[in-house]
C-alpha cells in the first residue's frame, strides 16, 4: 500500500440542497470544527459552476492544510477524485482516487484506487430505503476484506456511531446530512471529530 495521504477523520460530503446555509459557509464552518477532507458532489451543476465551487473550497481547505476530493472522474483542475462503484474502470491517473463500494464483490474489483467508502452503514435520511445497512459488524467484516483504507458512509450522525465505525477499523467516516443540516456545523464537526479516536486495534504497532 502506498504511503500517500488518504481521507481520514471526519470527511464532509457536500449537498447544497439539504444545507441550512450557503454551501461555502457550511464547509468553512466544518473546517473550523476540524474537518480536513471534503468531497465535492453537486453533480447537477455545470462543469464551469462546479469548477468555480471547487476553486472556492480548495482555498478554504488550503488554509487549514486540508484536501478537496471531487466526485466523478473529472478532478476539476485538482488531483483527487471519488468514483462511483459503476465506473469508470480503470480509474483515471490522478494523484488520489477513491471509489464507492457496498459489498465484497465491489471491493474485489479495486485496482489502483487509494481508498474506498463502504455504505450504507446505518439507515440514512438522505437516501431512505437505501440498503440494507451494514451496521458495525458488517462493516468490520468488509474492512477486513478491503485491500485499501475504508471510510464508513451513510447515516452517521452521532459520536457513538463514529466510535463504533472506528472500532470496526475504518480510516474515517464520511458525513453528509449531520453537517449539511446542522444549525452549527463547527460544533457538530468538532463533536464528531473528537469521537474519531483510533481504537487500540487500529493503531500502528511501533
Amino acid at each position: 500500500m502506498s504511503g500517500k495521504a488518504v481521507p481520514s477523520g471526519v470527511v464532509l460530503l457536500t449537498d447544497r440542497r439539504v444545507a441550512r446555509r450557503p454551501l461555502v459557509e457550511v464547509v468553512e464552518a466544518a473546517v473550523a470544527g476540524g474537518v480536513r477532507w471534503v468531497v465535492l458532489r453537486e453533480k447537477d451543476l455545470s462543469r464551469a459552476e462546479r469548477a468555480a465551487l471547487a476553486t472556492e473550497l480548495r482555498a478554504i481547505l488550503a488554509e487549514a492544510g486540508g484536501t478537496l476530493v471531487v466526485a466523478g472522474p473529472d478532478p476539476l483542475g485538482g488531483d483527487a477524485v471519488h468514483l462511483p462503484a459503476a465506473g469508470p474502470y480503470p480509474p483515471p491517473a490522478v494523484g488520489l482516487v477513491g471509489r464507492s463500494c457496498h459489498d465484497a464483490t465491489e471491493l474485489a474489483r479495486l485496482t489502483t484506487e487509494d481508498y474506498a467508502t463502504l455504505s450504507p452503514v446505518f439507515p440514512t435520511r438522505t437516501k431512505p430505503g437505501y440498503g440494507p445497512p451494514l451496521h458495525p459488524d458488517g462493516l468490520r467484516e468488509l474492512v477486513a476484506a478491503s485491500p485499501v483504507p475504508v471510510l464508513a458512509l451513510a447515516g452517521i450522525e452521532t459520536p457513538e456511531q463514529v466510535a463504533a465505525c472506528v472500532a470496526a477499523g475504518v480510516a474515517g467516516v464520511a458525513v453528509l446530512g449531520a453537517l449539511m443540516r446542522a444549525e452549527d456545523p463547527t460544533e457538530v464537526a468538532a463533536m464528531l471529530t473528537a469521537a474519531h479516536q483510533p481504537s487500540p486495534a487500529t493503531r500502528k504497532k511501533p
